[in-house]
């Protein structure tokens, strides 16, 4: 592996953890107030755009960070909508 493809599984890492301390946070409080449907809508579109590039191209670390964060962002629209307050 050279030091371009190492930097690109290091941001894969990066891109990949960036929503477990908000899905952690959500998921101990079960409040969901300022989290931001539209917000987390638009993330799970573009990962999905990313992941049809990065299948088509196959490039690893972007369909393993995109799945990752695809995975957390379901997590978080369903804890958004499972735990709104009635």
């Amino acid at each position: 592996m050279n030091w371009i493809e190492a930097v690109g599984h290091f941001g894969a890492f990066l891109t990949s953890v960036t929503f477990i301390p908000q899905v952690y946070k959500v998921w101990k409080t079960r409040s969901v107030g300022d989290l931001s449907l539209t917000m987390m809508l638009i993330v799970l579109l573009s990962t999905l755009v990313w992941l049809t590039y990065a299948f088509a191209l196959m490039l690893w670390p972007v369909i393993i960070a995109n799945s990752i964060v695809c995975i957390l962002s379901l997590l978080l629209i369903y804890f958004k909508v499972a735990f709104a307050k009635k």
